[in-house]
């Protein structure tokens, strides 16, 4: 399985995984419900969507985001 769904600890804080986990709008970490919160408060956040969306139009499903 992969390694997202079978880890505990969020990339970002390491606080839990167990309220949830979504992969970062900016690159490929693994967050925790906070952290996720946290991100659309950033100022490029409708960017970084928008960057994805297109990438997925496009049939990249693996978009390493637009932050490293």
């Amino acid at each position: 399985m992969n390694k997202f769904f079978t880890q505990k600890y969020c990339d970002r804080c390491g606080g839990s995984l167990d309220k949830g986990r979504i992969m970062s709008m900016f690159n490929t970490e693994c967050i925790c419900m906070e952290c996720s919160r946290k991100e659309k408060q950033d100022k490029d956040y409708k960017k970084a969507v928008e960057a994805e969306h297109n990438e997925v139009k496009k049939g990249n499903y693996n978009y390493k985001g637009i932050r490293d």
